[in-house]
């Protein structure tokens, strides 16, 4: 571990980043060029006092999660968060399918798009990074282990998922899931990650195996969702999902398909507001 030249280089990159890039306000008393630590600590989800250490070289070393998120707060590119771990003293993750980490554009692009729910989401479907909208309408997946952490683990074995939709979607997002994973398995045949994960969906549930015995291949694009929130009520959401060039990760976004459904967007937005005052930006 290079602790002076990982201090360094987080300094560096918090005085870097301007406010607004991640959705902080930058009021005419503010004297920071670029992020405060405290805003670092926030957007990382780690102690104040943790982010000090480490730009002071006087930390432990850290673990690939906590790097990970704090490639995520400060907004670095793919070189950077590779540099990044190597000063800590790991590997970086894989550039390919199976890293876990959101690219930093796409990061980006959850900040750009302001109220409107967004993720970013592997070919796996793990939910790599979303944006506040996007937990307060459908929850925190973030932070999901195991097979839990896969979208189509989760719709086949877990009961509860069904009622997160209208009547009679289920089946129809279920096909669409199988499908999306036939053409994840057929880019990455060799990958056991990949074929692991299908053979314990195979084992565990009947509905996914008379799905896969179909071969339907199709890569999500664009769709139509409903939420039942237990907050707000029904809400219709239009899905659109843009891909990397190598099909690796996803970004999902969440429009509201009707009138009804921006009204009901916005109560959540102002309730969340209400609940969750510690979460809003300064």
């Amino acid at each position: 571990m290079q602790r002076e030249q990982l201090a360094d280089f987080l300094r560096r990159r918090r005085g870097a980043i301007r406010p607004a890039e991640v959705g902080i306000a930058d009021g005419p008393r503010r004297r920071t060029a670029g992020l405060r630590r405290e805003e670092v600590a926030m957007l990382a989800g780690m102690s104040v006092d943790y982010v000090v250490r480490l730009e002071q070289g006087r930390s432990s070393q850290p673990s690939t999660q906590l790097l990970a998120a704090l490639a995520r707060a400060l907004r670095l590119t793919d070189d950077e968060r590779n540099h990044l771990f190597h000063l800590a003293g790991h590997q970086p993750p894989p550039a390919a399918g199976i890293a876990r980490l959101a690219r930093a554009g796409l990061v980006r692009l959850l900040d750009l798009v302001g109220d409107t729910p967004a993720m970013v989401l592997s070919d796996l479907g793990e939910v790599l990074a979303q944006n506040r909208m996007s937990i307060l309408l459908t929850g925190d997946h973030t932070g999901l282990t195991g097979d839990r952490r896969y979208v189509a683990y989760r719709y086949f074995t877990d009961p509860s998922v069904r009622d997160l939709h209208g009547p009679g979607e289920w089946r129809r997002h279920a096909r669409q899931q199988v499908a999306d994973l036939r053409a994840v398995a057929g880019r990455r045949a060799d990958d056991p990650v990949v074929t692991g994960l299908i053979d314990r969906l195979l084992a565990a549930s009947d509905d996914f195996r008379r799905l896969w015995a179909e071969h339907e291949v199709a890569v999500r694009r664009a769709d139509r969702k409903t939420f039942l929130h237990p907050r707000v009520g029904r809400v219709t959401m239009d899905c659109e999902t843009l891909v990397t060039p190598d099909l690796g990760q996803q970004l999902l976004v969440l429009t509201p398909a009707d009138a009804e459904a921006r009204e009901r967007l916005e109560l959540l937005r102002v309730l969340g507001v209400e609940e969750f005052p510690a979460s809003v930006p300064h």
